[in-house]
């Protein structure tokens, strides 16, 4: 195996298990303090954090030769991210078990790899056909919730899940085509200038106090620290191997959720449930380890 691919896995591996942590450090702080004072601390110090990592690997010097498309795939993106994060975030905050929500974020490499086809005109074969059916089938199980009717049939959340996994899907496909254009780097910058400038609007439209316990603070910092470090190593995965591939190890996310969470919160999905989330699981794992050829002979490897 080339030191390349080497590399990417490690930074997929690296991405996986920082951003398993995020969903549990948020849900930490937001059983802590409110929506808007997580957003304005969270945020400021993933700028803090991305503008240290961007002057420290010379990178701030792209930003006088970004082009006038670039600029605007910058503020494409910032809108995205403002839109993907606040989602994420609020369906962490709406349903109790970070688990779940991890499960049911399988739907975004499903919709990755059908906006691959839309968009990238990327090829689908019928083994990714059956790991995302399965991977769909998986999520209808984790939200069902007891009821009979369309507006009690799924659980609170599903809605902004789904919603945030179509933008999500959105920003990275926008990612793939220009990240090796851009630096990761300017990238991440880019990302949290425009969600600090969101929270901050927000957290003063809210009114609520500025001050937060030292708990909370601790678990905001440790969250945001995290998730810096997961969407830059994503970003550096994708520049090593394909996005695909990257999808392989992402994959196992759930899992490594589905453990922290029953350790800190004493939480675990019901039987159903859990069951449902190993099915997206599993779905997810086939369909990547498809897109990136382990089931074709002929893939050199």
């Amino acid at each position: 195996m080339k030191s390349n691919t080497i590399k990417g896995y490690l930074f997929a591996l690296l991405a996986t298990l920082s951003f398993s942590n995020v969903y549990i450090f948020s849900k930490a702080a937001l059983n802590q303090i409110h929506l808007t004072q997580f957003g304005i601390y969270w945020c400021a110090i993933g700028v803090i954090l991305s503008l240290l990592f961007a002057l420290k690997n010379n990178k701030l010097a792209q930003i006088k030769e970004l082009t006038k498309k670039q600029i605007r795939i910058l503020l494409i993106l910032g809108g995205l991210e403002i839109l993907t994060t606040a989602t994420f975030f609020i369906s962490i905050n709406i349903i109790p078990d970070p688990a779940i929500t991890s499960f049911l974020g399988n739907m975004f490499p499903v919709m990755v790899a059908l906006g691959g086809i839309i968009i990238l005109k990327e090829k689908l074969g019928w083994i990714e056909i059956m790991g995302g059916l399965l991977a769909i089938a998986g999520t209808f199980i984790i939200s069902y919730s007891g009821g009979t009717s369309l507006k009690t049939f799924f659980i609170a959340g599903t809605g902004i899940v789904l919603v945030n996994a179509i933008l999500a899907t959105t920003a990275t496909l926008t990612v793939k085509v220009y990240v090796k254009e851009m630096s990761p780097e300017l990238f991440n910058l880019n990302r949290y200038i425009w969600l600090f400038l969101f929270s901050f609007i927000i957290f003063f439209v809210y009114k609520q106090p500025f001050a937060i316990p030292a708990k909370a603070l601790s678990n905001v910092s440790i969250g945001a620290f995290l998730e810096f470090i997961a969407i830059l190593t994503v970003y550096y995965s994708y520049r090593y191997i394909e996005a695909s591939r990257s999808a392989i190890v992402q994959s196992l996310k759930g899992i490594f959720v589905l453990i922290g969470a029953f350790l800190v919160f004493k939480t675990f999905p019901a039987p159903y449930q859990f069951m449902g989330g190993m099915i997206t699981v599993l779905g997810v794992l086939i369909m990547s380890l498809a897109q990136a050829g382990y089931f074709s002979p002929k893939e050199n490897r």
